[in-house]
């Protein structure tokens, strides 16, 4: 069988096994049963046969990562489904501690104090607190009687100082807003300037014309 040289992606002729990598020379020297030389050159059934395993591994190697990509979106949605378990979980204890408290507001009850009742004792109070409560339906309020540009702008404050990549972006943009409006300014003084030189200059010439030519010309 008579050697034959197979192209490279972009249709240009591979002149030898320079630009073959190592993964495939290796296993060329697997099927020749010796090193591979400086310039050897490989039959037609055994470059196939490389290209048949490179595409196996290629294919397993996708199926893989569709699956890791399938565990990952299974292992997002677990831990969302297990944060709203916990949030739920949170509300239903200090509604437990809420009865707990009731329970112990009789006479004769002894009130625990213990870890698990004081930490829920401190959420409870927090909610329970009239001056947080007032101060979050005095800032629902004022967001609500504000305007709806006033809205937009709040809300996109909100956004850009929440996020790190927004306030870099916002950051350089302002930036170059500012370079670009000095640029513009500092073009447009600079033209004036050169127009009322241009103008000055056009006039010294035309004064200095008429008094050294037609300088006894009484029509002038």
């Amino acid at each position: 069988m008579s050697s034959l040289s197979r192209p490279n992606a972009d249709g240009s002729e591979v002149s030898g096994m320079g630009s073959i990598p190592e993964p495939i020379k290796e296993a060329s020297a697997t099927f020749t049963g010796f090193g591979v030389s400086p310039h050897p050159e490989l039959p037609q059934g055994q470059m196939d046969s490389l290209l048949s395993i490179i595409s196996s591994q290629r294919e397993r190697f996708r199926s893989r990562n569709q699956e890791l990509e399938a565990e990952n979106r299974s292992m997002q949605q677990t831990m969302q489904a297990l944060q709203g378990e916990l949030d739920s979980l949170r509300a239903d204890n200090i509604k437990l501690f809420e009865k707990i408290k009731f329970l112990q507001s009789y006479p004769g009850r002894a009130g625990g104090s213990d870890d698990t009742v004081m930490r829920y004792s401190s959420q409870y109070e927090e909610r329970l607190d009239p001056f947080a409560s007032f101060g979050k339906k005095e800032r629902q309020r004022r967001y609500l009687s504000l305007s709806p540009w006033d809205k937009a702008t709040l809300s996109l404050g909100r956004v850009i100082l929440s996020n790190k990549m927004a306030r870099t972006i916002a950051f350089f943009y302002t930036l170059f807003l500012h370079c670009l409006v000095f640029l513009v300014l500092y073009k447009t003084a600079w033209s004036e300037s050169i127009g009322r030189d241009c103008t000055a200059f056009c006039a010294k010439q035309y004064a200095d014309h008429l008094h050294r030519f037609h300088k006894n010309d009484q029509n002038l």
